[in-house]
């Protein structure tokens, strides 16, 4: 199954090499086919949580009890990670069972082909501002230990990242496996040295007030807490990048299948949480040796607290880097490939063409170098706090339509469609929703509606984007969820076993299984895959004509009926 599709005379021929193998594009654009999905459910999901060893977790946590205390810091963050837990339920739900990325999600969650270009820009967005918060982390550690200036080090830090995003899931999977054990040691070994070495040194912690902020805690400041850790919650598409890579859920034990949803999904917060708070206390615990302005860099942080225990100097700071360049590199790999598959997502619907994941790639790194350069790290909280109130809205206006539209009111669809064929540009369920709820929240924010609502906006973009997303669907009835139907999807509802069945491709001659097929496209005759109906100009059109009758399905297509199974695997 070949990503860049040879077609005479098209710009395929003008294709890179990389886009056509499988083990580097990693099906940047399409569902994840079962033949690929070869891992089990806790290999996915360690793969998973292997991305959480970033680092940016403490630097917010600390930047949140420098500037509102540490009272009010530990109550945002807990605010902020059920909110954050809750609303990825059912996005890992679905993104598991359809195993599909979070831009295909959006499509068929209420935004539309085209209305989920805008998501893809966040989302991207997401993962290069984070790379780059990261990977300024990195470099503020190689500056302490190799005194290396901080511009080599973003570029280092940088340059080291894509031969190890090249090679996608395949390569990603042992490199976070094998370095996880590690990670967990690094990771528990500050408290438990200041516990055995300084037990005093938690005294008063819930007391600090920080820079700048208060002993007690106050409804402003959880809520302005809680905006900037809400910036995560656009976490759990990277979650989801991994999670499209499960097993079938009906051949897995669902114990299992379960299990690693839940664990490598919203369950990614629970670790999150407990690094947020970890970060507030190293801070309040280094301040008075190195200030507030470094106590909110992760590597002072943990240097401190190594030094409770290893008072040589070298050595606990060579334990130090080790951790944060270990930390750093496990996640930013996760952020440089997310980030490459939005851009793949994106570019594939604004130009009708895609040259590789590999070529987004770059451009990813190259726009979180230079926002490194420009010195991001101490804006952080005025950049987090902003984007929240545009991600949780669309967070929110997805979970809603999940929820409420396919669960409760049965309006939406109960599958997940994402093919360009069967879908209309822009369904305003979700797309008028998010916008509506960025926007409100936005203005809150700048204080238009007072300085509690400037706290809390973005929740008051969650409660917009949930509460309008039923309701549009209710008023529209649900006309814009799908162009047409699509009986082969509805065929491998009833009977899961379809999904590994095939059909051939009448573009590129090639073979592919049955969720990524749009069966029979009037443009072409025949039968496409999603790539090729994505890539092609002219077709979206034809497709939703009200003169076009589609009513084939999986035994009019003439495929063979597939054998009941035997037994549910549970090894």
């Amino acid at each position: 199954m070949s990503t860049a599709q040879p077609s005479t005379g098209s710009r395929w021929s003008r294709f890179q090499a990389w886009a056509a193998k499988d083990n580097i594009e990693d099906y940047s654009l399409r569902y994840a086919p079962k033949s690929f999905r070869r891992w089990s459910p806790m290999a996915c999901s360690v793969t998973a949580l292997g991305g959480i060893a970033y680092l940016a977790d403490y630097s917010i946590g600390a930047s949140i009890a420098v500037t509102h205390g540490a009272s009010s810091a530990v109550v945002a963050i807990l605010v902020a990670a059920v909110t954050i837990f809750l609303t990825g339920i059912p996005i890992s739900y679905y993104a598991a069972k359809y195993n599909l990325d979070m831009d295909l999600l959006t499509r068929g969650a209420g935004f539309g082909y085209f209305g989920s270009t805008l998501t893809s820009l966040i989302y991207a967005s997401f993962c290069f501002i984070f790379f780059a918060l990261e990977g300024a982390i990195m470099a503020q550690a190689m500056l302490v230990a190799f005194h290396m200036p901080l511009w080599l080090g973003y570029l280092v830090g940088s340059i080291v990242i894509i031969p190890l995003v090249l090679y996608g899931m395949a390569a990603l999977a042992k490199f976070q496996v094998w370095t996880q054990p590690l990670w967990l040691i690094l990771f528990a070994a500050p408290l438990v040295m200041i516990a055995a070495a300084d037990p005093t040194g938690f005294d008063g912690f819930l007391s600090w007030a920080g820079n700048d902020g208060s002993t007690k805690v106050s409804a402003i400041a959880v809520g302005a807490g809680a905006g900037v850790a809400l910036s995560l919650i656009a976490q759990i598409g990277e979650q989801v990048d991994y999670l499209r890579f499960m097993p079938e859920k009906s051949e897995t034990s669902p114990l299992r299948w379960w299990a690693a949803v839940l664990a490598a999904g919203p369950g990614w917060v629970i670790l999150g949480a407990a690094k947020q708070i970890c970060g507030a206390f190293l801070a309040f615990y280094v301040a008075g040796q190195v200030g507030f302005t470094r106590a909110t860099e992760p590597i002072e942080q943990f240097l401190g607290a190594y030094g409770s225990v290893i008072h040589n100097h070298a050595v606990a700071l060579t334990i130090a880097t080790v951790m944060v360049l270990l930390s750093q590199i496990k996640i930013n790999v996760t952020n440089a490939y997310s980030g490459s598959l939005s851009w793949s997502n994106f570019f594939s619907r604004v130009l009708h063409m895609h040259p590789g994941r590999v070529v987004w790639l770059g451009l990813h790194i190259v726009i979180a170098t230079t926002l490194m350069l420009a010195d991001m790290f101490t804006v952080l909280n005025t950049i987090l706090g902003f984007y929240s109130n545009v991600a949780i809205a669309w967070i929110g206006a997805i979970g809603a339509d999940m929820v409420i539209n396919k669960g409760i009111l049965k309006i939406s669809p109960s599958y997940i469609e994402f093919k360009r064929a069967y879908l209309y540009p822009i369904n305003p369920v979700g797309f008028v929703s998010m916008l509506a709820g960025s926007a409100l929240s936005i203005t809150a924010y700048f204080g238009a509606f007072g300085p509690l609502l400037a706290a809390w906006s973005p929740y008051l973009a969650l409660a917009v984007a949930m509460v309008l997303t039923p309701i549009i669907a209710i008023v529209t009835k649900g006309k814009y969820y799908l162009a047409r139907p699509n009986p082969l999807r509805e065929e491998i509802e009833k009977e899961p076993l379809w999904a590994g069945q095939t059909l051939q491709d009448v573009v590129d001659g090639k073979s592919y299984e049955l969720p990524d097929m749009v069966h029979d496209c009037p443009f072409h005759g025949g039968p496409i895959s999603s790539l090729t109906c994505t890539l092609t100009k002219g077709c979206h059109e034809m497709c939703q004509s009200p003169s076009y009758v589609d009513g084939v399905g999986a035994v009019e297509l003439g495929l063979p009926v597939p054998k009941p199974r035997a037994s549910v695997e549970v090894g």
